[in-house]
């Protein structure tokens, strides 16, 4: 099938497609985010029970396999009377290892703070949780902006999950299954999504960068 073919008969499919890939990065990243802040949080925690769960879900999900998970989700949770949706299931899936790392790129971003900044607070009578909301995770983040923005790329990569499972609207990637199950789309019908995938992971790694300019610690 030639590319003028493929546009005319799923053009339409295609945009579609892109809207839900970019629905599904959108949220999954968003939770993930949310996410990573409150286990790094907790991993700096003086309580140690806080610490200790903290780890052991990083641990967890930065070592598990997307679509092992999504399998988990999908096929051995109804044995447990825990039922979700497909589309539920991907966002979960893609949400859970990401907050992982997200927690990871924070920490690092935690080392970079000074010493001297941290004992500075205690000193002016700063509790916990304002040094963390005050000084600690607002330092990190601005450390962590091109980390966070390779994870945003990675996220809309990992949505390629959905393509395992019969989720309508369909992303790129299951839209790419669909065709050459359906026709012969042929590496036409992967060179198109290939295509849409670089070029929006293009636009995010710009956009990051800009803003990795503009709130960069100067040290």
């Amino acid at each position: 099938m030639s590319l003028a073919t493929l546009l005319e008969q799923y053009g339409e499919e295609y945009l579609i497609a892109l809207l839900t890939t970019w629905k599904l990065t959108a949220i999954a990243f968003s939770a993930a985010f949310v996410i990573g802040i409150l286990v790094t949080v907790m991993r700096v925690s003086p309580v140690k029970p806080l610490r200790v769960f903290a780890e052991i879900y990083v641990q967890i999900f930065r070592n598990i396999s997307g679509a092992a998970l999504l399998i988990l989700l999908v096929y051995a949770l109804p044995y447990l009377n825990m039922m979700f949706s497909y589309f539920t299931c991907v966002i979960i899936a893609t949400t859970l290892i990401p907050s992982a790392f997200c927690s990871e790129y924070l920490m690092s971003g935690i080392n970079t703070i000074d010493v001297g900044q941290i004992e500075a607070a205690r000193a002016l009578g700063l509790n916990f949780t304002e040094l963390v909301r005050s000084i600690v995770i607002p330092q990190a983040l601005r450390s962590s902006v091109i980390p966070l923005t390779n994870l945003l790329v990675s996220t809309m990569l990992t949505t390629a999950l959905a393509s395992q499972v019969p989720m309508d609207p369909r992303e790129l990637t299951g839209l790419v299954s669909h065709i050459n199950t359906h026709a012969v789309g042929g590496v036409v019908a992967f060179f198109v999504s290939a295509f849409l995938y670089c070029i929006t992971a293009v636009v995010i790694g710009q956009v990051g960068l800009r803003i990795d300019r503009r709130v960069r610690i100067l040290r």
